[in-house]
């Protein structure tokens, strides 16, 4: 590890300042994923900005339903926080999916957002990659992939995003909200996050030397009725190879309003509006889940040993809206 700078700072104006000033400065939240990446010699900031003494620790009710979630806000408050669990509780599903205890004691939301990919060749110093150095190549693409994209994807990165909280955020309609020398501004978190194209180590729309201050979750009554499901390879503390963020209203059989977004098949969290078209004004029943499911998989494009996630996917679809429609009954 080389040296680095390290301040902490307790205003959001003179961590704007000292991130404006240096390019090669980082945020430090929790460290939950940036210090294991400076270990490895994956990241070489010049600096740290310890910003855990920022005022944006709290989680606050928006007019009309909404939430408006700090920057720093733990992943385990985030999870804990009862408005989060009554209003958005596949949020606090996902949240509670990721990691272990320990980690979402010190995990922060803005961290989680921008959270880097654990493919294994991006965090191997040692091999090539295209979003860690690029035009060096995509080793996954014929070596070690099982978990890597299906949609989204180029042939220049296969990588997937790691978020659980992402996903659900997605399904939400999240904004971020950031600050910089120029103002404060947000970004809609369908934008946030760049497709991957040819420049996989692009990752998301942030201005340079903006400092994330937090997250406004929009009103979404459709949303208590939600729920995350995580599928991984061991039953705890595991990244996903697939994972569903959704909310269902159903009226007289009729699917009213559908939010959906997957986790693990794509270089950010998925959201799956092929799907919701399908879905809104049809029938609540099997068979038009699967379709909106297969209308969504269409784009999949897969690689020698990541064409179970279709399948995986599109059981997921049907058994999660099957479990909120029969509850929706009851």
């Amino acid at each position: 590890m080389r040296e680095f700078g390290y301040q902490r700072v307790f205003d959001v104006p003179g961590a704007v300042a000292l991130l404006g000033a240096d390019p090669d400065a980082r945020c430090l939240g929790g460290g939950t994923n940036l210090v294991d990446l400076m270990k490895a010699g994956v990241e070489r900031p010049a600096q740290l900005i310890d910003v855990r003494e920022l005022p944006l620790g709290r989680i606050e009710a928006v007019e009309g339903g909404g939430l408006r979630i700090g920057a720093t806000v733990t992943n385990s408050e985030l999870a804990a926080h009862p408005e989060v669990r009554r209003r958005y509780p596949a949020l606090a599903q996902a949240v509670l999916s990721g990691a272990s205890g320990q980690l979402r004691n010190m995990a922060t939301v803005g961290g989680n957002l921008l959270q880097r990919t654990r493919c294994g060749y991006f965090t191997d110093s040692t091999k090539p990659c295209n979003k860690r150095v690029p035009g060096s190549g995509c080793p996954a693409i014929e070596g070690e992939h099982h978990n890597h994209a299906i949609l989204g994807a180029s042939a220049h990165c296969v990588a997937v995003h790691p978020s659980d909280m992402g996903v659900a955020l997605a399904a939400f309609d999240a904004v971020v909200r950031y600050e910089t020398t120029d103002g404060p501004g947000e970004l809609p978190l369908a934008e946030f996050y760049l497709p991957v194209g040819d420049t996989p180590h692009l990752e998301t729309a942030l201005p340079p030397g903006a400092l994330i201050t937090g997250i406004t979750l929009p009103p979404a009554p459709v949303a208590a009725h939600s729920r995350y499901r995580k599928v991984r390879e061991r039953a705890s503390y595991a990244f996903a190879i697939g994972s569903i963020a959704a909310a269902l209203e159903v009226q007289d059989g009729v699917i009213r309003e559908v939010r959906l977004a997957f986790g693990a098949v794509a270089s950010r969290p998925w959201r799956a509006r092929e799907a919701e078209r399908a879905l809104t004004g049809g029938p609540a029943d099997a068979a038009a889940f699967a379709a909106a499911a297969d209308a969504e998989l269409a784009a999949a494009e897969t690689l020698p040993h990541n064409g179970y996630k279709v399948t995986l996917m599109r059981n997921l679809v049907v058994a999660m809206l099957t479990e909120l429609t029969e509850e929706a009954a009851r």
